[in-house]
């Protein structure tokens, strides 16, 4: 349908049909991107026609009979002349004309009666009322129920919505219909009556209804599309640049099997254009067989993430089945199958069925197009591997029969069919019979032919007994075969039984990205009847995006944390302080070794807690000889006289045995079952048993199941290898016993353990508990930080902490780079920004970088005031230091205006730079014939406007010199600079403008140009570098004129990408928020950090002064004279304009305070300029 809906576009002569997809979510992008290859290879999707609709038939029967008369042979053999028909059988037919001829016997009468059958003469007549009938209620296509939505007073058709949100909509109500909104009068019978709302906000209608599934050709068309992108990564290939340079479409082409199932034949309307019998698009057609960029990187990392938790990518060669626990200690079982959601569908009702006769218990389930989930409950346990084979190939008809009678879908194709067949009517006396009652009518109908259907569970043994009634036989093939695909499940079945599909079986902690859409599906592929708000999928955990922090997303998704799984060991294992808490270890564990003894009781206590216990007759040890060990028993278990079983007196008689391999504790209580186990063993000492466990006798399986149970509740994940060497006991018997547990679900089986190599058991409680400490590990590194310790990953990543300050030439670059395009007042960028970042700064590092290409300066905002001399001082004016490469984007970036109110001397310098270009100050004073005075004065003023520039740092310095301590001009100037050690303006460089006139160019229809657009990536990814971490509020800081809008259609860009992080990193900053990978690190590790009350102060100008922008309270002016005092990250106090403000109460004294404001040394060299 996708080349119909495409081909209806620019529908004249000439035009040429354009399509856009929007896919939703990553796996509609994937299945977008296997749409566009069918296309490529011209394929179609095959049409499949009903066979024999025996509605149809009823209805086709009634039409003609009551027309004419018919010979019933006659009338058979046209009827089979028809396509459709051409398998129709002559019982299938004589059963129709029976159900017409003989209508429905109800409680009311017979009805529906419609046609005369004369059987001897084998003629047909239509009943009296039958032509009516068929003219007002026929039609193959069903009533959907929609409500009319009519304007009133005009009685205007507007629309149709749905009934159920008709009917839970109110008088007064306004939603939208169309590009309008309308206000809701009042809801009738299929009728809502509305009025203009005149453009108030409205809701959004609903409507309730089965999916359409994914056709045959598109589903082998996406797991074509996985099986290919999974030998790529498997074999180390980039896959997101081989979906974005069309290498997909010839690779597919070449791998299918048989190939395309349907060819298209492409005609373009272009002249000259030809028809291509091959099915592919002509060369002339400007085809571009690629997927956008950013699609493909969006795929390429979503199947890459699924590929390394699973192992594999699902497709019809290879199902994948998933296991992972919910919150609620429950599990969700997701089944991996690409085949669509007919398929799905028939797979999950069987399943859903063949769990409820397993466990006796009703389960919820949903299907998608690619996947289905069952939610398991706590008593759920098996071999996740046999989930594979719970369904049979000869018996899964069958079973989904019997589950899809109480499936919505049912009752609504009942319906359905029984207005085809006319056996209710969709017309009575002329107007239409609401919906509401047509659906009792047929469930009146139902009740009359499949009693069974409708009647109550408790009163049916067994399976429900099928009616052969046409209209039942019709509506349960119509389920099979219309909204599920029995035959092609059981074609997928019979290919499991013969080994040609590949089945991988994985437990997770969490579910694989793969898994989000299955568990959170809409209503629409609910298999029961549970709501949305009640889904037991609604409490699993799914990581997001942000939370993998610099791990690639999907990494370790399969793998629970060691320390979880030791913890909980730990906290399972008993502690025993006194002789009667050994003695509940002793009766929990069965038998306990001389370790875990010294485990349980801590050591040095262990020995006298036991002696006490066997003082009192509460417990003794086991001795185990080497045959028991070994499976060969010298005595029978079942012999009292030989295997030292209680007498009547209860007295055990120890057996010498100098064949001793391994001892246990053991307590009074538990002696006979473990003597059913151990039954070679001596007991030292002897001791009596307590008389009401005398009489119980123990089978050796069911004692070995039970002292697993009590090892397994206490000791977490197990090898088999580890219990044999524990317990000694032979490897088939431990086996057993673990199978016996599981089947009751209070074990569960699989790899726990990080690497681990052999099958692990685990007690499902535990198991549980360790699933909730890994899913809280991964909650903890991701909690969002406070605004306190935000400050203080800041300092860090700024380098403004003294620790982590950066060093010579290169790291102020490193710092310049964090800060390109930021701007400050000229004042603070050396006296207080640099040198608060980079240990002993030297101002000639940042000439040297200057000169050499790598950083300029300039005021790159527009100012307020173009008349210059109404335009700040220099001191004070923004000057931003900014990497060269950047210059252009930051200018596009800032709106500029150009001064209209220039001064003569202003004018002057301004023409000789426009007609000479970059010239030298000394070339710049000859050519606009001012003085000297008067060139630095333009060249000052010209600066703070942001119209020059120069090649050097030096040339600003020299302007903040007072003219009279400036240095004079002349051929000795370098013997004065010596002696005077000030900057000289001579050696400035050459002085530019830094503006050409830079148009904001907008395409014709009105998006960005391509280099505002360039520009925009620029600045969100220097903000990131600035910041880490960015979100809204921090753009109050930037000068340049850029929105969070546009911003935020980057970042998400990015983030579906993969290259950053969003989610909520810093708590009571609103709105989204984005991260570097590596910034998500620094956080948790900052945050884990302890306090250690370190005072910081830096100046207001600093970009660092985040005051009134991330705490409350008012902002504190951005001068250079200007302090903030920070302890542990946290404002504590300022000094604005002489005087010291308090921000919070943090301790800290008085002194402390004044003494940390005090305004600290600076370098000599930088003493006269900014002093």
């Amino acid at each position: 349908t996708l080349l119909q809906r495409v081909g209806r576009a620019e529908h004249k002569r000439g035009g040429l049909p354009k399509g856009r997809i929007f896919p939703l979510s990553r796996d509609e992008l994937v299945e977008c991107a296997a749409l566009l290859s069918c296309v490529h290879r011209g394929e179609l999707d095959r049409l499949s026609i009903p066979e024999k609709p025996l509605d149809v038939l009823a209805q086709q029967i009634v039409a003609a009979a009551s027309t004419e008369d018919w010979d019933e042979n006659e009338f058979f053999d046209l009827i089979c002349s028809a396509w459709p028909y051409r398998n129709l059988t002559r019982g299938e037919f004589d059963s129709v004309v029976k159900m017409l001829a003989e209508g429905f016997s109800t409680k009311r009468g017979r009805r529906s009666a419609l046609i005369h059958h004369d059987g001897v003469n084998r003629r047909l007549r239509g009943r009296r009322g039958a032509r009516l009938l068929a003219l007002t209620s026929g039609g193959a296509i069903p009533d959907n129920a929609d409500y009319r939505v009519i304007l009133e007073p005009s009685e205007t058709f507007v629309g149709t919505v749905n009934e159920d949100f008709a009917v839970e909509s109110l008088a007064g109500d306004i939603f939208q219909l169309g590009n309008a909104s309308w206000r809701i009068l009042r809801v009738n019978s299929g009728v809502v009556r509305v009025e203009d709302a005149k453009g108030q906000p409205p809701g959004i209608p609903f409507w309730l209804g089965e999916a359409p599934a994914r056709t045959d050709e598109v589903s082998r068309a996406v797991s074509d599309l996985r099986m290919e992108i999974e030998k790529r990564l498997a074999s180390g290939c980039d896959v997101s640049e081989w979906l974005a340079t069309g290498e997909l479409w010839g690779a597919q082409a070449a791998s299918l099997p048989g190939g395309a199932a349907c060819r298209a034949e492409v005609r373009l309307p272009r002249e000259g254009t030809k028809r291509d019998v091959s099915g592919k698009l002509p060369e002339t057609a400007g085809w571009q067989p690629a997927l956008p960029r950013h699609a493909a990187g969006q795929i390429g990392e979503y199947l890459a993430a699924t590929y390394r938790t699973l192992g594999a990518l699902p497709s019809q060669q290879t199902l994948v089945i998933e296991r992972l626990f919910d919150e609620s200690g429950g599990m969700q079982l997701v089944l991996h199958a690409p085949f669509g959601s007919r398929i799905n569908r028939a797979w999950g009702l069987a399943l859903r069925k063949r769990f409820c006769r397993s466990f006796n218990f009703e389960l919820q389930a949903a299907a998608t197009d690619d996947a289905i989930v069952i939610s398991l409950g706590t008593q759920h346990s098996f071999p996740l591997e046999e989930v594979f084979r719970y369904l049979n190939s000869k018996t899964v008809r069958d079973l989904l029969v019997q589950a899809l009678l109480d499936a919505p879908m049912f009752t609504i194709r009942w319906r359905w069919n029984a207005t085809r067949s006319l056996a209710v009517p969709r017309f009575r006396g002329g107007a239409k019979i609401a919906a509401p009652l047509q659906r009792m009518e047929s469930e009146n109908l139902l009740a009359a032919v499949f009693p069974d259907q409708l009647a109550c569970l408790e009163h049916i043994v067994g399976d429900r007994e099928i009616p052969d009634h046409p209209l039942v036989k019709q509506t349960i093939d119509d389920c099979l075969t219309e909204a599920m695909d029995i035959d092609g499940l059981e074609e997928i079945l019979r290919r499991i039984e013969r080994g040609e599909i590949r089945c991988i079986a994985r437990d997770l902690p969490e579910p694989s990205p793969l898994a989000s859409e299955i568990l959170n599906a809409r209503p629409y592929a609910f298999l029961d009847n549970a709501p949305l708000e009640e889904r037991r999928t609604q409490a699993v955990y799914t990581r997001r995006a942000s939370e993998s922090g610099s791990r690639r997303s999907g990494d370790g998704l399969g793998i629970l944390d060691a320390a979880a799984i030791e913890k909980v060991e730990k906290e399972a294992w008993p502690e025993a302080t006194n002789a009667d808490e050994l003695h509940d270890a002793l009766m929990l564990l069965g038998v306990m070794t001389e370790e875990d003894i010294r485990r349980t009781s801590g050591g040095e206590s262990a020995e006298a807690l036991m002696v006490t216990l066997v003082i009192e007759n509460r417990a003794t040890r086991l001795r185990v000889p080497r045959q028991d060990l070994n499976g060969r028993e010298v005595l029978q278990c079942g012999d009292p006289a030989t295997a030292g079983l209680p007498s009547k007196r209860g007295h055990v008689r120890a057996l010498q045995n100098a064949d001793v391999i391994t001892t246990f504790c053991i307590a009074a209580e538990r002696l006979q079952m473990i003597r059913a186990i151990y039954c070679n063993a001596s007991v030292e000492p002897d001791l009596i048993v307590p008389e009401s466990e005398c009489g119980k006798s123990w089978e050796r399986a069911d004692a070995v199941r039970e002292l697993l149970r009590g090892r397994m509740e206490v000791s977490g994940p197990m090898t088999i290898s580890g219990l044999e060497n524990i317990l000694s006991l032979p490897r088939s018997e431990i086996d057993a016993g673990l199978v016996g547990l599981e089947s009751e679900g209070f074990v569960l089986r699989g790899k726990f353990h990080p690497n681990a190599v052999e099958q692990e058991w685990c007690d499902r409680r535990l198991l549980a508990r360790i699933h909730r400490l890994t899913i809280d590990r991964l909650r903890a590194e991701i909690q969002p930080v406070s605004i306190q310790d935000f400050y203080r990953f800041l300092f860090a990543w700024q380098r403004v902490d003294v620790d982590r300050r950066v060093e010579g030439p290169e790291g102020l670059q490193s710092v310049l780079e964090q800060l390109d395009g930021c701007e400050l007042p000229l004042a603070a960028w050396e006296s207080a920004v640099l040198s608060a970042r980079v240990s002993d700064y030297d101002p000639e590092w940042l000439d040297r970088l200057c000169f050499s290409g790598r950083v300029g300066w300039a005021r790159v905002s527009s100012p307020q005031h173009t008349n210059a001399r109404a335009a700040a001082p220099l001191r004070t004016s923004p000057i931003a230091l900014y990497q060269r490469e950047n210059l252009q984007d930051w200018l596009m970036l800032s709106q500029p205006n150009f001064a209209d109110e220039l001064s003569v001397a202003n004018q002057a310098i301004l023409d000789a730079l426009e007609s000479s270009g970059a010239l030298f100050f000394t070339e710049l004073v000859r050519r606009s014939g001012l003085l000297t005075s008067q060139v630095e004065e333009a060249l000052s003023q010209l600066a703070a406007l942001g119209i020059v520039t120069s090649d050097s740092f030096d040339g600003l310095r020299a302007l903040l010199v007072p003219s009279n301590k400036r240095p004079t001009f002349g051929r000795n100037i370098g013997k004065r600079r010596r002696k005077t050690n000030l900057a000289s303006i001579e050696f400035a460089g050459r002085w530019s403008l830094l503006r050409t006139e830079i148009q904001s160019q907008t395409s014709e229809n009105g998006e960005e140009s391509s280099a505002r657009a360039s520009a925009l990536e620029k600045f969100a990814q220097v903000l990131l570098r600035r910041y880490g971490v960015v979100f809204r509020r921090l753009l109050e800081r930037e000068s340049l004129a850029v929105s969070w809008y546009d911003l935020g259609r980057i970042y998400r860009r990015w983030e579906a990408r993969g290259e950053i992080r969003g989610g909520y990193f810093v708590g009571g900053a609103s709105g989204e928020q984005f991260a570097l990978p590596e910034a998500i690190g620094l956080l948790r590790s900052i945050r884990k950090a302890p306090s250690n009350g370190e005072l910081l102060t830096l100046s207001a100008a600093d970009p660092l002064n985040l005051q009134g922008i991330l705490t409350p309270g008012p902002k504190i002016a951005a001068f250079t004279a200007n302090r903030v005092l920070f302890r542990d990250g946290l404002p504590v106090a300022a000094l604005e304009g002489g005087e010291i403000r308090k921000i919070s109460d943090a301790p800290v004294s008085d002194l402390q305070i004044e003494t940390a404001l005090k305004v600290g040394k600076l370098r000599p060299s930088l003493r006269p300029y900014y002093k």
